[in-house]
């Protein structure tokens, strides 16, 4: 089924031993899509992992760093992760932080400790969540010296993308994209009675709609979807989204690579 609503999936610890994260998780064929939530004043450790992770906040703020850079993060603002990047993500004192977490499916959605090495094997959440309730921790040893974590020679990773998330809606068709090394952000305004030209999708995507209505096809199915509603794209699927008439909509999205399809190709 291309359609879903993330308060149709029970909510997961993605790594309860490094970061109090949590929620549901959508799998798809080359990327995990999730919204994960943390409480204020709470959040992750210096932690890293082989995947690409991009992040978008649709709620509260993030007390973020990526590499060195730590900043202040609220929604409309983009954070690009790169594989192997040092990074940390804690919600502020001021209330609940909700954030797109989306990864490609190189490696699980799980952490390593930025002081310790990667393992052989990626360690599942149900693996992971299973030792930590029996008191056990999952992680690896404390090797600093074999850490792959990246921490120097990394570039802004703070794109921004729209002032508010509740900002007037634009009066043409307005997007932004901003490809990474195997996941592509995409960021779409869609003005009333708007049509997006139908076609084939040459890679895997999700849509999450964060404001207004959309009429959305996948192959046969065909769905109207609200806000918090998400939309689901299988790389060769046919596809097309449109709104009706006095009814704009906004959303984020996030689609794979080719250098992601080739890269699993290999695993």
């Amino acid at each position: 089924m291309p359609f879903y609503r993330f308060e149709e999936f029970g909510e997961e610890k993605l790594t309860p031993h490094l970061s109090s994260a949590r929620g549901p998780i959508i799998e798809g064929d080359y990327i995990y899509f999730c919204l994960v939530s943390k409480d204020p004043g709470t959040g992750s450790e210096l932690h890293y992992h082989p995947n690409e992770l991009m992040i978008f906040p649709v709620a509260g703020k993030i007390h973020s760093l990526v590499g060195k850079d730590r900043r202040i993060v609220a929604p409309g603002t983009f954070i690009h992760i790169p594989p192997y990047a040092r990074h940390q993500m804690l919600a502020t004192e001021d209330g609940q932080m909700d954030y797109l977490y989306v990864k490609d499916r190189s490696w699980t959605v799980v952490g390593i400790a930025q002081d310790e090495a990667v393992p052989d094997a990626a360690p599942t959440v149900e693996a992971v969540n299973k030792e930590f309730d029996a008191g056990n921790y999952p992680g690896q040893e404390k090797e600093p010296e074999k850490s792959e974590a990246i921490v120097e020679g990394l570039r802004n990773s703070y794109h921004p993308i729209i002032d508010s998330l509740d900002a007037p809606p634009f009066s043409t068709l307005n997007y932004k994209w901003v490809e990474g090394e195997r996941l592509t952000f995409g960021f779409f305004d869609l003005p009333e009675a708007y049509e997006e030209p139908s076609g084939e999708n040459a890679h895997e995507q999700f849509i999450y709609i964060i404001k207004g209505v959309v009429d959305a096809r996948v192959d046969g199915e065909r769905e109207t979807v609200t806000a918090g509603g998400v939309i689901h794209i299988p790389k060769g699927s046919k596809r097309s989204v449109s709104t009706a008439k006095g009814k704009f909509a906004r959303y984020a999205t996030v689609r794979a690579s080719k250098n992601l399809e080739d890269l699993l190709a290999k695993s």
